[in-house]
């Protein structure tokens, strides 16, 4: 069984101790550097003072691409399936005949 680990991640200018398993670690880090990373871009972009404010529109922007991939892989799913079951249809004719 995993040792878990005990890290600290900081997020706009708080820190946050997480205990998590060493597999985690390198994600979660990723992910706090992305959102430091974002939160530095809008408040550049967008005379947003209030840190609540900048995080809300970093979640909707990180959900939103979690979304929009979803909605993609779902797309790419369902022509992946069409072209198996035209495939399939061509292969019952061929070999009906």
């Amino acid at each position: 069984m995993s040792e878990h680990l005990k890290i600290k991640i900081s997020i706009a200018n708080r820190v946050y101790p997480l205990t998590i398993l060493p597999s985690q670690e390198e994600g979660l880090r990723k992910a706090a550097k992305k959102i430091e990373t974002t939160i530095k871009q809008f408040e550049q972009s967008y005379s947003v003072r209030d840190k609540q404010d900048v995080l809300a529109m970093c979640a909707l922007q990180f959900a939103s691409q979690v979304e929009q991939t979803t909605i993609d892989k779902d797309q790419t799913n369902k022509q992946v399936q069409d072209k198996l079951e035209a495939l399939n249809h061509m292969l019952l004719e061929h070999l009906d005949s």
